[in-house]
């Protein structure tokens, strides 16, 4: 499933927080969102994910449009937000089993999905303890787990390892990598080699401006690093 963004603006009073972005993402892609903080990253993919209203301009699943209204658009997609919002005093097959009534599973069916959802994110040694007793990596495991509860095309992960040990880092790196057959995938992290290890394009913005929109392959030639690419477009 593909996205395509037309001359997205947001504005709070006199400050604008997005300025007329347009690019586009092909299906079956997984794209690096990049920018400094306060670039604008967050609240592109809120709106991409239909949580926040633009000024003006439009986003679009394929050719649906995304909107705060809109219910369709959103059971194809899958968000995980930068501050992880999770219910502390529920168990995790209890959680899921929520979230996944609120995307419309019922029966049989959710239950399975539950199950499978959590074997699938590495969740089963923990599936019986609230989420309160759960670590930092566990947590942002749960989040990605109710991002993926409804099996939508796209996800949007906003800065999924952030907090993150060496160790927990990893092994939400390669869950990622795992999760995305057949996902369209928008990410966003400040962790170049993240980006090296699972994109093979980047969307780059600063100010709320489009910065740059290609290949790593192109914007790494002659010998560039990743870094000193997003250094050179976000001084």
């Amino acid at each position: 499933m593909s996205i395509r963004v037309n001359k997205l603006t947001k504005t709070y009073g006199a400050q604008t927080a997005v300025n007329s972005l347009s690019f586009e993402i092909n299906t079956g892609e997984i794209v690096g969102f990049l920018g400094p903080n306060g670039a604008g990253k967050s609240t592109t993919m809120k709106i991409l994910a239909g949580y926040l209203r633009p000024t003006s301009g439009e986003a679009f699943l394929d050719e649906e449009l995304i909107s705060v209204d809109g219910v369709s658009n959103k059971r194809k997609l899958g968000y995980l937000p930068e501050h992880n919002p999770l219910y502390l005093e529920m168990y995790v097959a209890e959680y899921l089993t929520y979230m996944g009534e609120l995307s419309g599973l019922k029966g049989k069916f959710l239950k399975d999905r539950v199950i499978e959802i959590i074997e699938l994110v590495g969740l089963g040694p923990e599936k019986n303890k609230k989420i309160e007793q759960l670590s930092k990596g566990y947590r942002q495991r749960v989040g990605l787990a109710q991002a993926l509860i409804h099996d939508p095309e796209v996800l949007i992960l906003d800065e999924p390892t952030t907090g993150l040990d060496p160790n927990q880092l990893v092994e939400i790196r390669n869950l990622i990598k795992k999760i995305s057959k057949n996902k369209t995938i928008i990410l966003s992290t400040h962790i170049m080699q993240e980006v090296e290890a699972l994109c093979t394009k980047v969307i780059v913005i600063n100010k709320g401006n489009l910065v740059a929109s290609d290949s790593i392959i192109n914007l790494t030639k002659n010998g560039k690093t990743l870094e000193s690419v997003f250094s050179e477009l976000t001084k």
